[in-house]
């Protein structure tokens, strides 16, 4: 354990739904809920203002619309999500080389290695600086933990929220612990909290007092001896620089069962086409093809082929992930498929996987890559002939600019028409195939800034 509180948390806050209010000021102030907006979508994140009505991540999207009838209920936009989690992570790297992204909008940082930081002190003017910068670089905000490890960090951030900074001083790990609930803990899930509690522990504290035997009696001797040091507040894991990504893979859920067994083979080679071009887009390539079915009864099968060598052409992948559906009986409908790709190197091996393709095969693969389609789509997809507007994202009318569907159906959608800079806009409808109306890059937040007093900034998932 260290001696200095030099181990950052970032955790952004309501990281999907801030950007959202960020990008529309009509939203800012109200509640907002980002996710599949399907039947069967679920909650990726929302605001603060959608929690006060019970609306949380992962709660289905229509448990959230009893909740919260009158939130903004948008799809998100994760070409956004990225470029400003870039922004972040940059910011991050400025501070230490040893920078441990967990997701988009969190991440470990170990200051010490990057000399930005060796006493409490510094941390905390480290803490505070950083706040500053993602503000002014982003429009958003972020919660900053300091400690002398990575757990004690996670749970400095936890406390900092929203939009703080709370910085645990060394040699008070264990009395700010002993309150707390066992499902602080990293690892404690709901199974391990629910046999803990039937055997009298339900704090922290009462984890410590029980003792390593008690605990490895109770939960096994990996699992016990590691709580029992967590509780104990002892936690050496390092900081480790940016993981190496270990699989590529892409997946949708459908609003409605499949049961034409040819329709499923059609969406599994699309969804290997798919997981292709983020394959070639990350310059990798991969030995183990990987088929997820999620049936109509919710029971989840996963098949894996391992070629002889990595491959990125896409008709391999294609030919391997219909040779694993075959082994899977879709008879009863099937409500969620993924392809994905393992085993991941930067090369790849042609001469391994000699195809005897025809000139039809050959021209199938250049209109598969000549095919452009969203890569994170959250409700089922529809042919590319028919004009789909997805509530959030954003569009350009060649009369009044720059804009965002409200809403869509029976043939017409909703824009309004406002930029992060702007005041909220007005709404107008026109018809879906108005061809005065295009899809739109989001525009930097940051720009409502300028100017833009008291204006409150969003935050995102945490």
């Amino acid at each position: 354990m260290r001696t200095a509180p030099t181990i950052l948390h970032l955790d952004m806050d309501a990281f999907y739904a801030s950007a959202e209010q960020a990008a529309k000021p009509s939203l800012r102030g109200k509640a907002v809920i980002v996710g599949g907006l399907g039947p069967r979508g679920v909650v990726a994140t929302c605001s603060y203002e959608a929690r006060v009505f019970g609306v949380h991540s992962a709660m289905p999207m229509a448990q959230a619309r009893r909740l919260a009838p009158n939130a903004a209920y948008l799809v998100p936009r994760f070409g956004l999500y990225r470029d400003i989690s870039e922004q972040v992570m940059g910011l991050l790297r400025e501070l230490s080389p040893l920078v441990e992204p967990l997701s988009l909008d969190e991440a470990f940082v170990d200051l010490e290695a990057g000399q930005t930081a060796w006493d409490a002190e510094s941390a905390q003017l480290t803490g505070v600086k950083l706040r500053g910068d993602i503000r002014a670089v982003t429009g958003l905000t972020g919660s900053v933990g300091l400690a002398a490890s990575k757990m004690l960090a996670k749970i400095a951030s936890e406390q900092a929220k929203p939009d703080g900074l709370v910085l645990i001083e060394p040699g008070t790990e264990r009395e700010l612990l002993a309150p707390m609930s066992v499902r602080t803990l990293p690892g404690v899930g709901p199974a391990t909290g629910d046999h803990l509690r039937r055997a009298g522990i339900t704090t922290v504290g009462e984890i410590a007092e029980a003792g390593e035997d008690e605990l490895v009696r109770l939960l096994g001797k990996a699992h016990g001896v590691a709580l029992y040091a967590m509780a104990l507040a002892h936690d050496v894991r390092p900081v480790v620089a940016e993981r190496d990504t270990k699989s590529v893979s892409v997946e949708d859920t459908y609003d409605v069962d499949i049961h034409d067994r040819v329709r499923v083979r059609m969406e599994v080679q699309r969804l290997a086409d798919r997981c292709v071009r983020r394959l070639r887009g990350a310059h990798l390539s991969g030995r183990t093809i990987v088929l997820k079915v999620r049936r109509y009864d919710f029971s989840t099968l996963t098949r894996s082929e391992t070629l002889r060598g990595p491959t990125d052409d896409p008709a391999v992948v294609r030919e391997a992930a219909a040779r694993l559906l075959e082994s899977v009986d879709t008879t009863g409908g099937v409500r969620l498929l993924g392809v994905g790709v393992s085993g991941l190197a930067d090369y790849t091996q042609e001469d391994l996987f000699a195809q005897a393709r025809t000139a039809a095969a050959a021209a199938e693969e250049l209109e598969h890559a000549e095919t452009e389609e969203a890569e994170e789509v959250v409700e089922e997809p529809v042919p590319p002939a028919e004009r789909r507007w997805h509530a959030g994202h954003d569009v350009r009318h060649a009369e009044f600019g720059h804009g965002w569907v409200q809403g869509s159906g029976l043939g017409r959608v909703t824009v309004r028409f406002e930029t992060p800079g702007s005041l909220p806009g007005r709404v107008r409808t026109f018809r879906s195939d108005d061809p005065l109306l295009e899809g739109a890059e989001p525009l930097p937040l940051v720009e409502r800034r300028a100017g833009d007093v008291g204006a409150p900034a969003a935050g995102g998932e945490g």
